[in-house]
């Protein structure tokens, strides 16, 4: 019964590293997307988004047949009960930049300036999805911890954005439409970030048995 349960855990872990794989697909090629409006790329990341959906289905339901089916120890269940909480903010991720692949996919979005931080903002995010990802994979608690305390950097990021564009279309820089997708997509990182925060705070649960969610 035992061998059976810790095939189906094994097989919980490749699934979620499957969707984890794919929400660094989908967010790595955000940037591209929107700094050389590759309408055909955007694309794409909404067809990989449709991947991610599946892939979270299959997963809830491995999850509850765990569950269910079998009796897990303590640690078992954090592992079990983690993986329900993190593939939905997974799944959202792949929603949000997929959001993002629509902006630019829809409209005649004008590449952001050096003016506007928002490429950097977006480099940062990325830096946060990879390593939150990286952080289950590797079970590093450390590396999670780092990708919890980054999340300021992103927020900072996404103010200074904010800022900026306000600035542009004052100074007449930026066009109200233009000015506005890109706060949309400056948006859309800043959740992703927020995501991928969950995601790492749910990995050092997995492993400490806290969660610091608890605390807020």
């Amino acid at each position: 019964m035992r061998n059976r349960f810790d095939q189906q855990l094994e097989q919980l872990n490749v699934d979620m590293i499957e969707m984890g794989a794919l929400c660094e697909q989908v967010i790595d090629k955000t940037y591209n997307v929107m700094m050389e409006e590759d309408k055909v790329a955007a694309r794409e990341i909404m067809e990989k988004d449709v991947e991610i959906d599946h892939k979270e289905q299959e997963i809830e339901s491995l999850c509850l047949k765990l569950l269910l089916q079998q009796q897990p120890v303590a640690r078992d269940l954090r592992v079990i009960s983690a993986a329900l909480k993190m593939i939905t903010d997974m799944e959202r991720i792949g929603d949000q930049a997929a959001d993002i692949a629509e902006i630019v996919r829809t409209t005649n979005l004008k590449a952001p300036t050096n003016d506007i931080p928002l490429g950097e903002m977006a480099v940062a995010t990325i830096k946060m999805v990879k390593e939150s990802i990286d952080a289950y994979v590797k079970k590093d608690l450390e590396l999670a911890r780092k990708v919890i305390e980054y999340d300021d950097v992103v927020d900072d990021l996404f103010v200074k954005t904010r800022a900026r564009l306000i600035d542009a279309v004052h100074n007449e820089k930026e066009d109200d439409a233009s000015a506005m997708d890109l706060l949309m997509i400056a948006k859309y990182y800043e959740r992703i970030g927020d995501h991928a925060t969950n995601v790492a705070e749910w990995v050092e649960f997995s492993i400490t048995g806290e969660h610091r969610g608890e605390d807020k």
